[in-house]
């Protein structure tokens, strides 16, 4: 990431001592609500990655129907692999040991570009996304990127 970064995001260890804790910085991506903010994030890889997914947690506040209201994203590429007890999820829509770092900030960008109301980790944005997206939904992200 150092030798080619990407665009919309930083990342790097929060402890040079320790591996498994990223921080990441997201740019709100543009033409989005989210346009203008920066949000910080960590990541938490375990010891058994990349078999397993690493946690992504925000620690900027932000108002989104796939980030639950402690900051935990929730997005399909970060849970566990293998099949979906709910059916939701496909496998290869689920952690793959293939994914990287990079991959896993470009499906959290997309996330803010285009939410998935159908599957929230906060209900409340999410209804507030489907019922009242240019009103009290807009507010509560606005309120997020000038933080």
């Amino acid at each position: 990431l150092n030798k080619n970064p990407v665009e919309g995001f930083s990342a790097g260890l929060i402890d040079d001592n320790d591996l498994y804790r990223w921080e990441v910085l997201i740019i709100g991506p543009p033409d989005t609500l989210y346009e203008g903010g920066v949000f910080k994030a960590h990541l938490t890889f375990p010891k058994d990655y990349p078999l397993r997914p690493p946690k992504m947690k925000f620690i900027t506040e932000i108002w989104h129907p796939n980030v639950d209201k402690n900051g935990d994203v929730c997005i399909s590429i970060l849970h566990e692999p293998g099949e979906d007890k709910y059916g939701y999820e496909k496998p290869e829509e689920r952690w793959l040991p293939i994914h990287t770092v990079e991959t896993i900030m470009i499906s959290v960008i997309s996330m803010l570009a285009d939410p998935n109301g159908d599957s929230p980790a906060n209900v409340d944005a999410a209804k507030e996304w489907r019922e009242d997206r240019n009103g009290e939904f807009k507010r509560k992200v606005a309120r997020c990127v000038s933080n």
